[in-house]
């Protein structure tokens, strides 16, 4: 099994994350951030910029793919169940690497965490992110684009718990479940 967490930075992923691998047998947490800055450590600066213009990660290539052969190579290696924090706000990427990993495995979940932008701003602040930073910088272009497009089920951490967060993940993966 595969799930699947997207969202803006601050909305709450690795929270949810963490509280998902207590609950899911089985799991890690692997997050396609570690292959972004590993390819940002080791891509000569001149080479990302022709790419990446953005100076987002995201836009190299490679991102995507060792992305989603990283994932293939933890499944079938520890034949174990990933939880996947990311903020993915392109469609293009997002359906790149939901199509690859299904291809990997095919019980695959992918939600969308969302807030209002005075949520995130103060859960960024909150969790020690200094004004100014490149997360807030992405914080409207995030809420654009999980309005705008399918990248996962919509799930509002606005006003919910962890817990509550939790059970709503709980109840739409079992109503997937019983549907097929």
């Amino acid at each position: 099994m595969i799930i699947m967490l997207n969202g803006a930075f601050g909305v709450g992923k690795t929270t949810v994350a963490q509280a998902l691998l207590k609950k899911v047998d089985n799991s890690m947490i692997y997050d396609p951030e570690t292959i972004g800055m590993m390819l940002r450590n080791i891509i000569p600066e001149e080479v990302q910029l022709k790419e990446a213009k953005s100076d987002d990660f995201q836009d190299l290539k490679l991102w995507t793919e060792l992305t989603v052969e990283t994932a293939a190579r933890l499944i079938t290696r520890y034949n174990i169940n990933l939880i996947v924090p990311m903020t993915i706000r392109n469609p293009n990427y997002f359906q790149y690497i939901f199509n690859g990993l299904n291809k990997w495995d095919e019980t695959i979940y992918a939600f969308c965490l969302t807030a209002s932008k005075d949520t995130i701003v103060t859960r960024l602040f909150n969790r020690g992110e200094e004004e100014g930073a490149w997360c807030f910088h992405q914080t409207d272009s995030c809420i654009d684009a999980f309005e705008r497009y399918p990248l996962g089920e919509l799930i509002s951490t606005e006003y919910l718990s962890i817990p509550a967060i939790m059970e709503e993940i709980t109840l739409r993966i079992r109503l997937k479940e019983q549907s097929k």
